[in-house]
């Protein structure tokens, strides 16, 4: 919910009287990325106790942030008391980024994970939408307030889930991982995934050899790479920065549809697509999703760059097709949701070693979260400074070098085993 606040929050504290305290758009921007310093903070949280704890208890742990930075934003009345809120928000989705996948990942059969691992980004896009609905409704306060139920359900409903067979064998304790095995998959394949899982060598490594060990390996360094390079991609694209800034691009282009209403229509999107995207992900592969997603994505970037470039700089009438703008961008998000959103993370969950993991995932989102803030201020600041087309047209080409180098470097993993990924990385 944190990531789609924005989208409507920030035109009401910078525009709109009807709140109680009014933010510059600086201030408004800065706002914006407050919540990815608290990822990196969260991401080091988890990578310091997920041998220790596992993946269960630090997904339980993440309602406490949530919680506290939405009563935060909901009771306070200044805007120090937002930014702690946001810094608090981005620790728990730091926390979840880098312990979620892996949770998924190891308790998942190969023929279903990628459907269970894409429901991810799914989840955080209908927290998206949810929160732009609350605030078109209600004010920024009572909808925060509505938002805070959302930890605590996620609290009692999750509670009850079994730990991750893998993180039980890494503690050697085989007796409670063939427990949740059976859970898991069923008397005999629970069985069969036991004796499997117990021939690897899951054991922890020491965490003062474990960084020197990870970069040791050929397909942990490769990994790595894939990783941070899919997370860029995700970035170079301008997904967050369209996101955030999604209603003042609206505004901007508003002789059809309201700003607020383009916004909902714009997440409603992204939720359909989403979900369309995690049911289809295990028929047509990985890289075939991500391909023909990434292709369009770059597409519509160039069509919607070039459109404000011919509004800004030419004399050219284009009054009689001013809902180019709106419409490109909401087909940019239907692309951009059957795969640049969502594969990222579901390929992440796939191809690291479980004794590397936590790790490599702290380290992808923490790059992730720096990347971010680079990425938002540079489209806030180049938008404000030149025009709207430069951000853009720096996004087309981005993507474009990003589709190359997907296609010759990221290899396929669906319905493969962590054995067969590690083979192929290691080529």
């Amino acid at each position: 919910m944190h990531f789609g606040w924005p989208s409507t929050a920030l035109p009401i504290l910078t525009d709109n009287d009807t709140h109680i305290f009014q933010i510059s758009h600086n201030e408004a921007s800065w706002l914006a990325v407050a919540i990815f310093p608290g990822i990196v903070v969260g991401a080091v949280v988890a990578k310091c106790f997920a041998k220790s704890c596992g993946p269960r208890k630090l997904i339980l742990s993440t309602a406490l942030p949530m919680l506290v930075s939405w009563l935060l934003i909901g009771f306070s009345g200044d805007k120090i008391s937002y930014f702690v809120g946001r810094f608090l928000g981005g620790i728990g989705s730091g926390i979840s980024f880098s312990t979620v996948p892996m949770y998924i990942g190891e308790i998942s059969e190969p023929q279903i994970r990628g459907f269970l691992s894409s429901l991810c980004p799914v989840f955080v896009v209908f927290g998206m939408l949810f929160i732009n609905v609350l605030c078109r409704l209600f004010s920024i306060s009572i909808s925060a307030l509505i938002a805070s139920s959302i930890p605590l359900i996620n609290f009692v409903t999750f509670f009850w889930m079994p730990e991750s067979p893998i993180w039980l064998l890494s503690k050697e304790e085989s007796k409670k991982a063939k427990e949740n095995l059976i859970v898991l998959r069923g008397q005999d394949n629970g069985l069969k995934e036991f004796e499997r899982l117990s021939a690897l060598n899951l054991q922890s490594t020491e965490e003062k050899t474990e960084f020197l060990q990870f970069f040791k390996a050929k397909e942990n360094k490769k990994a790595l790479l894939i990783a941070l390079g899919l997370r860029s991609v995700q970035q170079l694209c301008g997904s967050t920065a369209l996101t955030f800034y999604c209603q003042t691009i609206f505004r901007e282009n508003d002789k059809i549809l309201s700003p607020g209403s383009a916004t909902i229509i714009f997440f409603c999107l992204q939720a359909v697509f989403s979900v369309f995207s995690s049911f289809i992900v295990d028929i047509f592969g990985r890289r075939p999703l991500f391909l023909v997603s990434l292709s369009c994505t770059t597409l519509t970037l160039l069509v919607l760059a070039l459109y404000t470039f011919i509004k800004s700089y030419t004399s050219i009438d284009l009054e009689n097709i001013s809902i180019l703008a709106p419409v490109t961008l909401l087909i940019n998000v239907i692309f951009l949701s059957l795969g640049v959103r969502n594969i990222p993370l579901l390929v992440m969950s796939e191809i690291f070693n479980p004794k590397f993991k936590p790790l490599a995932l702290s380290i992808a989102t923490i790059y992730y979260a720096f990347l971010a803030i680079i990425i938002t201020q540079f489209f806030r600041i180049t938008k404000d400074a030149i025009d709207l087309s430069f951000p853009l047209f720096c996004f087309t080409g981005f993507s474009l070098v990003s589709l190359v180098l997907y296609y010759f470097f990221v290899p396929e993993t669906n319905n493969k085993t962590l054995e067969d990924i590690q083979k192929t990385l290691q080529t």
